[in-house]
């Protein structure tokens, strides 16, 4: 059962009016968020997300809240290792607190657009040739061992593709002209250091949903509950940003746990003609697995750290 173009259209107003207030209202102006702010932010993101969770259940049954809850949880949990990203490109270009939400901001926008466009790709995949499955699992195996196997590298932004790309038909600015992305600069526009790491900010988006995006639709190929769980995830994203960006190095067995979550998704996607997992086995495994790394990362803590 697919979603009723009403659910659509609600689901769209809802987010529009809540994105609107959140980044056009409350925080037009730039300015350094705080954890207290941020974790208000989380709490109304996360509310938001389990209302129309409910909301899911009462129209279209208890499956697809499920399917929903699960995607969500499981969109949530693999963002939280792409925060690991952000908080490198802005240390890199020595961004101020005060402009990152502005990033975070347009860097969200882009999101939405570009993730409608995977996920009606990946579905269109899944629909036409069913092998793919095996691809996209197999896939998410190896990004999983990869992850485990990462050692610590040198963020080294210069190499980025599209960067350097961006370098060739465009003037960058060396230095910050407030919160803005150009300057006009001798006569001519230049790109400023926040416009340079909202770039990377996106392309990096990309790479990640190509994780993401497929492990989501090992749950569900409803582009309405695949594409619903994602938004929900990627709104609360920037607030989460601001709130674990200070204790992330605390979670030292967070990177284990998202690991061992894309291995079980893969195995579900590899295994999905043969043996058909439970939803509710999915979202108890996945949510176990991201409680079980954080515990860990709590109790078990590095010698001389408090």
């Amino acid at each position: 059962m697919t979603a009723r173009f009403e659910l659509w259209a609600v689901f769209g107003v809802a987010i529009t009016a809540m994105l609107f207030i959140d980044l056009f209202v409350v925080n037009r102006k730039s300015h350094a968020i705080s954890v207290k702010e941020a974790l208000k932010w989380v709490a109304i993101w996360v509310g938001a997300a389990l209302f129309f969770c409910a909301g899911i259940f009462f129209l279209m049954g208890k499956v697809k809240a499920l399917e929903f809850l699960t995607g969500y949880i499981l969109e949530e949990s693999l963002s939280v290792d792409n925060l690991f990203v952000f908080i490198m490109i802005f240390e890199y270009f020595h961004v101020p607190r005060t402009f990152q939400p502005r990033v975070l901001k347009w860097g969200i926008i882009g999101a939405i657009v570009l993730r409608a466009l995977f996920i009606i790709a990946g579905v269109g995949l899944f629909t036409k040739f069913g092998w793919i499955i095996y691809v996209f699992g197999a896939f998410l195996i190896f990004t999983a061992v990869k992850l485990v196997l990462r050692k610590e590298e040198k963020f080294e932004p210069e190499k980025n593709p599209l960067l350097r790309l961006f370098r060739r038909f465009f003037r960058v600015s060396a230095e910050y002209h407030e919160d803005r992305f150009f300057v006009l600069h001798s006569g001519a526009w230049a790109a400023t250091p926040l416009f340079i790491a909202l770039l990377l900010i996106e392309s990096s988006d990309v790479i990640f949903a190509m994780d993401s995006i497929p492990a989501v639709l090992a749950v569900t190929r409803d582009p309405f509950i695949v594409y619903t769980s994602n938004i929900f995830a990627i709104l609360g994203l920037r607030s989460l940003f601001f709130v674990i960006s200070g204790i992330m190095p605390v979670f030292r067995y967070l990177k284990l746990g998202i690991s061992a979550i894309l291995c079980f998704v893969g195995v579900k996607m590899l295994i999905s003609h043969f043996v058909e997992i439970d939803i509710r086995i999915s979202l108890a495994v996945i949510f176990g697995l991201l409680a079980a790394s954080i515990a860990a990362s709590l109790v078990f803590k590095e010698k001389g750290e408090k």
